[in-house]
């Protein structure tokens, strides 16, 4: 995989954000950026964490591991530190904040009944 989201400027904003750093306790991260990348592709497709593509990394793995940094407030500092960056503003808009209305969806509209009833007046 090719394509990243994150440019190296914004990664060096974030990267010391990040357990798993020399000095912190547990072992140390060799993979945080490829981590980052594989949950902003997430979010980015909408796909089920079992369809992340395995050059990101096993999805369960991963999944595990955001959910921890999720509990740690991790996530919360690295939206922080990216906020006032246009490419990353609008990133995590989806369909469970943004709604249509029915009809741009292709609902079907109801002029048959219409059409009935004033044929059916005369």
């Amino acid at each position: 995989m090719d394509r990243t989201m994150l440019r190296d400027d914004q990664w060096a904003r974030i990267e010391q954000l990040l357990p798993g750093k020399k000095g912190d306790p547990g072992c140390t991260a060799k993979d945080n950026r490829r981590f980052v990348e594989a949950v902003l592709w997430i979010m980015r497709t909408g796909s089920p964490w079992r369809d992340l593509p395995e050059e990101l990394g096993h999805w369960h793995r991963t999944f595990v591991r955001f959910s921890r940094w999720r509990e740690k407030g991790v996530w919360e500092r690295v939206a922080t530190a990216l906020q006032g960056d246009a490419d990353m503003e609008h990133l995590f808009i989806d369909s469970t904040i943004v709604r249509a209305h029915q009809h741009s969806a292709g609902a079907q509209k109801k002029q048959a009944n219409r059409k009935l009833a004033v044929h059916g007046a005369d």
